[in-house]
Order: structure tokens, then sequence, then C-alpha cells
């Protein structure tokens, strides 16, 4: 017997449910019935992603599709890119597909970010369905719609809003993600609780060390209670006009981190986001706006979960990010694409579950946070 999770994320005629249970992908021709079925279904996975789950998904989508087919391309973050889109493109287009084709992204972030622009751009928008595979995807880039690939000059950069038709979060993949690969999806969660919810963060401060550690019951429940809250703040605020802005604590630095790095996976996403949100609680701290005790606790919890918490305690600190100046970092922050009128955009917290969009942080104050952070 199944005990699978769901929830819907509401969106008028284009709403869709997310289902979190374990061994989804087995039994994905029964629970994405409606959107697989005597259709043309092509898998788009990675490298690293095949050898474990695609065998699983394939048979399955093939048992309900008039046709599967499935593409890999190669793992990692540098194929979030343009050329690697225009060949995935190229590659679908080859298959004789039409508008009635589904794409399911089987995959991490990267694969997810990549299928879901693919699908958004392919004759001008077909269906797709999420798969995530890594917790990170899991609880944040699965959900809500954002697609995209990085360019040279950012992250992120060139994509398009796409809401999938489903959402499969299937925990017994996670059984195979690397350690790291599991710490750094986990400050994603943990970004949910500074963000929005300290009922949560406290729950995670007791139960944090499970969900690390795969035990079933709290790593299904830590994903839920993400993707619910991000369900809701994407509900309310779709293209990110407003609220939606919130869930980016901690990325305005941990993208400029990011770009430092090269995408060359020395720097996970969520462990430049985890830098990203210590940095977050040490300006808000320096302006005044929440306590040092907050940010103690906050940061105590990064650290104790694995994760970094300033520059110094990044992974490559000691080479790109902290060879890397103030001022070229702000560089990189002012080329973020939550920039409004030249202003950079910080999501900052005024304590552990209470944070807002704030767009006039005096440059001084950055310089001064990030030599600080280098300590």
């Amino acid at each position: 017997m199944h005990s699978d999770s769901s929830l819907t994320v509401g969106l008028g005629d284009r709403a869709y449910d997310i289902i979190v249970g374990r061994d989804l992908l087995a039994r994905a021709d029964n629970l994405a019935a409606a959107q697989l079925t005597d259709r043309h279904v092509i898998i788009i996975t990675d490298s690293q992603v095949a050898g474990y789950h695609l065998d699983s998904l394939a048979s399955a989508c093939s048992r309900v599709a008039r046709r599967c087919d499935t593409l890999t391309i190669t793992a990692g973050e540098a194929s979030k890119s343009m050329s690697v889109l225009s060949v995935l493109l190229e590659d679908i287009l080859a298959l004789g597909v039409d508008r009635g084709v589904v794409l399911v992204a089987l995959g991490g972030g990267v694969v997810g970010d990549l299928a879901g622009f693919a699908a958004a751009s392919l004759l001008r928008g077909v269906d797709f369905i999420q798969v995530p595979t890594s917790l990170l995807a899991q609880v944040d880039s699965s959900v809500g719609g954002k697609t995209g690939v990085n360019a040279a000059a950012g992250k992120n950069l060139i994509g398009a809003f796409h809401q999938p038709r489903l959402v499969l979060a299937d925990t017994a993949v996670l059984d195979t993600l690397p350690d790291r690969e599991l710490r750094a999806g986990y400050a994603e969660v943990a970004k949910y609780g500074l963000l929005g919810d300290a009922e949560f963060f406290e729950w995670l401060e007791a139960h944090g060390a499970d969900v690390l550690t795969r035990e079933p019951q709290a790593l299904k429940d830590a994903i839920m209670t993400s993707c619910a809250a991000k369900a809701r703040i994407v509900e309310a605020d779709e293209r990110e006009a407003g609220t939606r802005a919130l869930l980016n604590l901690g990325h305005t630095f941990g993208h400029a981190l990011e770009a430092t790095a090269g995408y060359d996976g020395s720097l996970l996403h969520g462990e430049a986001v985890a830098a990203g949100m210590g940095l977050a609680f040490d300006l808000a701290q320096h302006l005044d706006l929440c306590t040092g005790q907050d940010a103690v606790r906050a940061k105590a919890h990064l650290d104790a979960s694995g994760l970094p918490f300033s520059l110094a305690s990044a992974p490559v600190c000691h080479t790109s990010v902290c060879g890397t100046s103030s001022d070229a970092l702000i560089q990189l922050m002012q080329r973020d694409k939550k920039v409004r009128d030249g202003q950079m955009r910080f999501v900052l917290p005024r304590g552990i579950g209470d944070s807002f969009v704030c767009d006039d942080v005096p440059i001084a104050a950055l310089h001064h946070v990030l030599e600080e952070s280098r300590q």
C-alpha cells in the first residue's frame, strides 16, 4: 500500500498537482495517466540520472504512451546554456513531434530548467511534467514554472514562465543522491523556514538531522511543507511582481558566488544559497533590521547541517570566491535579474520567519558585510 501525499498549485485552468511519495517512477503510468495516455512522450534526463532511474520511468510511460523516446544531456550546471538548449530542441524536432507531445523532465534543477524552457519554446509551448530527482529540485525548482538557462552575464537570465502539468516527487530516488547534493537541497528547505515560517524552522532545528539521514517520514514532511509554502507563494504572485521575490532569500549573494565559481561544480547552487542566507542575516543585522541572536541561530543551523554560512565557510573559499574582491562580487549582484531601475534588490530578514524585499541597501554596508564574511 502506497501512502502518497499530494497538494495542488491553484492557478485556475493551469492548476496542477504535486505528488510526493516513494516509488512514484514505476507507477507513473497510473499517476500521470491523464497527461501520458496515447501521447508522444519524450523523457529528457542527464548522463548521471539515466543510469539510475531512466529505465523505470521509461517502462512506466511506455505502458500508456503512443510512443516514448528518451534524450540525455551531459550532467552538470554547464548544460544550462543556450548551446545545449539549441541541440536539445533540434533533437526533439528530429523525432517528428507535434503540439500533442509531452516532455518529461527526469533530473535535478538543471534538467528541469532546461527541459521546461524547451517545452516553453517548442512549437510556441507544449506540455511538460517535472520528475525531480534531487532534493533541491523537489522542494524548489520543479514547482512554480520558472524555466531557463544561464548566460555569460549571469544565472537564469534567459528563460520563461511555463508551468508543468504535474510534479512527481519520488522520495525513493533520493536514496541514490550523494550526501553533498542532499545537503545542498536542504538549504532550500531551511530557506522556507527562514523566510516565512518560524514554526517550520523550529521543526527543522529538531528534525533536520533526520531529513539529512533520509529518514522517510521526516524527508516526506520536509518536502511537503516546502512545496506547500512555495505553492502558496506562486499562487499569490506567479510572475514575481511582489511576494514571490521572497523566495530569493540568499539568492542575490548566492548567484554572484556561483558566477564567480564558474558553475563548475566546486560550489553547488544550494551551497551558494546557504552562504547567501548567512550573508543576508549578517547584512540585516548590520543594518539593525534583525537581532544578532536571530543571525547567530540561522547560521548555526546551516553550519550544523553541513552547509556554508559565510564566504569563509564556502567550499571554494580559498580559490575563486575568496580570491574575488568585494567590488567584483557587487558588480555581479548589480547584473542580477532582480535589479530594478539600477537598484539591487535583497530579500532581508527582520527575524527568523519574517522577510521582506529591500532595494535601498547602501553599497558601503555590502562592502562591510562581504569583508567581514571572509574572516
